[in-house]
């Protein structure tokens, strides 16, 4: 593999080619003042990316304002040939943000009427590579259940803590490690906790178990000094960082026989083990702090399990439709079998139900839509009624369904 390749600094770009350097140290500083330092330094590398494109590849090129579209193809040819900080070539995702970026900053200097943008802007959507969206990494619950017993018979509380409070919770790692000291309220009978402002710049309330409560209070007597600014610092009195947590969570993973462990996974298991035991999308989304559905239909595997059961319920009818109609020999399935079906001809409300006794019904109240469901003319005054139900109720899929069962009836009798 090859060493990625350093980008200049500025003051080696800006001794080339100083006024495409000049409006892009400006621009950096103007985004200063309304992003966060970590998009601020994400812009700077894309920037210098451009620029020692330009120095290398384009020194014809010494004005913002003459970079055309065949510059930013080639630049993307070049920037997808340098090798990233753990791999032979960037990745789809490292192209995608610095190119991405690169528009924005194009777009904006446009609309902020800077006199160095280009006629156009030279970088459109589709130069964005596409990226593949993995589903997020959850643990299983036997997973996670392993993990939670070895984090309560660590002898290092903090292990504990960072662990059950992560996994019950389903914070970001940033949130947990700034997680101020009052932030474990009273509201009503029931304790919440108040998460600072963090990676989508809002603040929200968690509710918090009890079992959490306790836990909590039991690590600040033994290891936080009551003036320590933050809820769950480290025995010492200093912050928690993000690589500390993780060797906390992988301390208590190595114990139970796991594999190595992101934090940002048992954020994913809390939101799959809450959503497959019912708790809906809209409720779990302010739970993780989620601005939109979107983010939270992430968590596919309640929907896979909707899927299934509609899947089999399918499946069940388009097998009964295949069945009917070809019941089998009556010398093959025996002559109390094939009694069996005979007599049965369960009664309904506006029909019979031929279904063979055999064949399980998981159905309550689609009858009608079966193909089990067999009808007659001794039933059209009911399906009349029926229909004009529907029809004063404004139920039209209803009221279409009864008239057809009701031309059936008719084409029959005559």
């Amino acid at each position: 593999m090859r060493a990625a390749q350093r980008l200049p600094d500025w003051d080696r770009l800006h001794s080339v080619i100083p006024d495409i350097v000049t409006p892009m140290r400006r621009y950096l500083d103007q985004l200063a003042c309304i992003l966060r330092p970590g998009s601020v330094s994400g812009a700077d590398q894309a920037l210098r990316s451009l620029a020692a494109f330009l120095t290398e590849q384009a020194p014809d090129i010494t004005f913002l304002a003459d970079i055309r579209r065949h510059h930013i193809e080639d630049f993307r040819t070049w920037l997808t040939a340098r090798p990233g900080r753990r791999t032979n070539r960037l990745t789809p995702a490292t192209l995608a943000h610095r190119l991405g970026t690169l528009r924005m900053f194009f777009v904006r200097i446009s609309d902020w009427d800077w006199p160095e943008a280009p006629p156009r802007v030279p970088i459109i959507p589709a130069d964005l590579p596409r990226q593949d969206h993995p589903l997020p990494k959850a643990l299983d619950d036997p997973a996670a259940a392993k993990l939670l017993r070895a984090a309560q018979t660590q002898p290092r509380m903090l292990v504990r803590v960072a662990v059950e409070v992560l996994l019950r919770t389903g914070l970001r790692v940033g949130e947990f490690t700034a997680l101020q000291a009052d932030a474990v309220v009273l509201i009503g009978a029931a304790h919440w906790l108040h998460v600072p402002v963090g990676k989508l710049h809002d603040d929200r309330y968690l509710p918090l178990h009890p079992h959490l409560v306790t836990l909590i209070d039991d690590y600040r007597s033994a290891h936080v000094a009551p003036d320590n600014p933050l809820l769950l610092p480290r025995e010492n009195g200093n912050a928690l960082d993000r690589h500390t947590v993780t060797r906390l969570i992988n301390k208590a993973g190595a114990a139970a026989g796991l594999p190595h462990i992101h934090p940002h996974q048992l954020r994913h298991t809390l939101a799959t083990q809450a959503i497959n035991r019912g708790m809906t999308l809209e409720a779990s989304a302010p739970l993780l702090g989620h601005r939109s559905l979107d983010m939270t239909l992430r968590y596919p595997k309640n929907a896979n399990r909707n899927v299934s059961v509609k899947y089999s319920a399918a499946t069940e009818k388009v097998e009964s439709l295949y069945q009917q109609g070809k019941p089998l020999p009556a010398d093959t399935i025996g002559p109390r079998m094939a009694r069996l079906r005979r007599e049965h001809h369960r009664l309904l409300g506006n029909g019979y139900c031929t279904r063979p006794s055999e064949l399980d019904c998981a159905f309550e109240a689609i009858c009608e839509t079966c193909t089990f469901f067999q009808t007659s003319i001794e039933f059209r005054p009911t399906l009349i009624r029926q229909r004009d139900h529907a029809a004063e109720h404004h139920q039209t899929h209803r009221a279409d369904l009864f008239d057809r069962l009701l031309t059936r009836v008719d084409e029959q009798a005559s």
